[in-house]
C-alpha cells in the first residue's frame, strides 16, 4: 500500500477548526483509494510562540522536511501585533517558505456556475472567470536587505527593499509558461516597469523565457492596470505571473470573484521537496470556535495536495467534485449565503455533507 506523510499545521483562529474537517475527509478518501495518509500535527504561528515562544520552531521545520507534503490551515491574531517583527507569526510563514524554498506560489480562481449570485461583480462579468495567479514566493520585498527603521534628525525612516536576480525571475517565468502550455496558452506578466527598475529586469527576463515557449501569448500589464482589469474584465485573464507583493495584493483581489476568499485553495513549490498546500484566507480571529468558518478552500487545498504532491489525480477529482455538488445542492456556509438563498450550514455541518457524498 502507498504510504504518504503529511505535516498537518492547524495555526490559530479558525484553523484548527478546518484542519479537523479536512483531516476526517482525508483519512476517507485514502480508505476509499486504498492508500496511507500518515499525518503529524505541529505547533505554528501564533499557537507555537504559545507552546514554544517562537513561531517556528525547529522541531517543526525538521519534521517539514521530513514530509511528503505540509498541509497548513491559517496563521495570525492581532493580539501578537506588539510583539517584536521576528517573533510575529507572519515572521514564521515567510521563515517556512524561505526555508523550504517555496518559490512558486500557485493559486487557481474559478468561478463555480451556483456561486456566481454570490461574487462582488454582475454574473455577466465572473461566469468565465478561470484563472490562475503565479505568484513569486520567496523574494521580493518581503526578503530584501537592507530593511529596517532607524532614528533621524526629522524622526524615525523606515525602509525595504524590493530586489530580484535574473534566475529568480526566469524560474517562476518557467513555471507560469509551463501551466499555460496546459490550459488556454496565454500568459500575463504583471510589473511595473514604468518606474521600478527591478520590473524593468523582471520585464526583460520574462521576454527572454518566452522565447522558449513561442505558441504562449505573452502579454503585460502594469499592476495598477491588472488590479482594474480584474474588476473590469476578469475572465481576460489565463495564467497571470508576478512578483511577491503584486501577487499577494492581486490574488485577494482575484479571490472574491468567487464570492469569499474562503473558496481559494493554493500551492507553494520548490525545485524538490515538500510543498505547501494552504487556503489563501487568513485566520479570521474573530469567528474562531463558532463553528462557521468556510472549510472549502483548504479541502481543495487539500484536493491540490492530493494531485500534486502524490499523484492521486482521481482521489483529488473526486474530493473536488463532491464539493461542487454540494454547492449545486444549495448548502452554504455563512460567507457564502447572498440574497438570503441557499441552505445555510456550520464548518462541521459541511464536513458531514461531504462525507455523506464520499462514502
Amino acid at each position: 500500500m502507498k504510504s504518504y506523510k503529511i505535516t498537518l499545521l492547524p495555526g490559530d483562529g479558525i484553523g484548527p477548526e478546518i484542519t479537523q474537517v479536512t483531516h476526517q475527509i482525508l483519512h476517507l478518501i485514502s480508505k476509499k483509494f486504498d492508500f496511507e495518509l500518515k499525518f503529524k500535527e505541529m505547533p505554528f504561528g501564533g499557537s507555537a510562540i504559545e507552546s514554544d515562544g517562537i513561531p517556528f520552531p525547529d522541531k517543526t521545520l525538521q519534521e517539514c522536511k521530513n514530509s511528503d507534503a505540509v498541509l497548513l490551515a491559517a496563521i495570525g491574531n492581532p493580539k501578537y501585533d506588539k510583539l517584536p517583527r521576528e517573533k510575529r507569526p507572519e515572521t514564521g510563514l515567510l521563515n517556512l517558505r524561505s526555508s523550504l524554498d517555496l518559490f512558486a506560489n500557485i493559486r487557481p480562481v474559478k468561478i463555480i456556475p451556483s456561486l456566481t449570485k454570490a461574487s462582488s461583480l454582475k454574473e455577466e462579468f465572473v461566469n468565465k472567470v478561470d484563472l490562475v495567479v503565479v505568484r513569486e514566493l520567496t523574494s521580493g520585498i518581503y526578503f530584501g536587505e537592507p530593511k529596517g527603521r532607524i532614528k533621524t534628525e526629522t524622526g524615525e525612516r523606515a525602509f525595504n527593499t524590493m530586489t530580484y536576480t535574473s534566475e529568480e525571475i526566469k524560474r517562476i517565468a518557467e513555471i507560469a509558461f509551463t501551466l499555460a502550455k496546459q490550459r488556454n496558452k496565454k500568459v500575463c506578466s504583471v510589473d511595473k516597469a514604468n518606474v521600478l527598475d527591478v520590473s524593468q529586469l523582471w520585464r526583460e527576463e520574462t521576454i527572454l523565457i518566452s522565447k522558449k515557449f513561442k505558441e504562449i501569448d505573452l502579454t503585460h500589464q502594469y499592476v495598477d492596470n491588472a488590479a482594474m482589469q480584474l474588476i473590469r474584465n476578469p475572465s481576460q485573464f489565463d495564467v497571470i505571473l508576478t512578483s511577491n507583493l503584486f501577487g499577494d495584493i492581486l490574488s485577494d483581489i482575484a479571490a472574491m470573484l468567487t464570492g469569499s476568499i474562503g473558496m481559494l485553495p493554493s500551492a507553494s513549490l520548490s525545485k524538490d521537496g515538500p510543498g505547501v498546500f494552504e487556503p489563501v484566507h487568513g485566520s479570521a480571529p474573530d469567528i474562531a470556535g463558532k463553528n462557521i468558518a468556510n472549510p472549502i478552500a483548504m479541502l481543495l487545498s487539500a484536493a491540490m495536495m492530493l494531485k500534486i504532491a502524490f499523484n492521486e489525480t482521481h482521489a483529488g477529482n473526486l474530493l473536488e467534485n463532491a464539493i461542487n455538488e454540494i454547492l449545486n445542492e444549495g448548502y452554504r456556509t455563512s460567507d457564502l449565503m447572498s440574497s438570503g438563498s441557499g441552505k445555510k450550514v456550520s464548518c462541521s455541518q459541511m464536513g458531514e455533507l461531504l462525507t455523506g457524498k464520499l462514502k
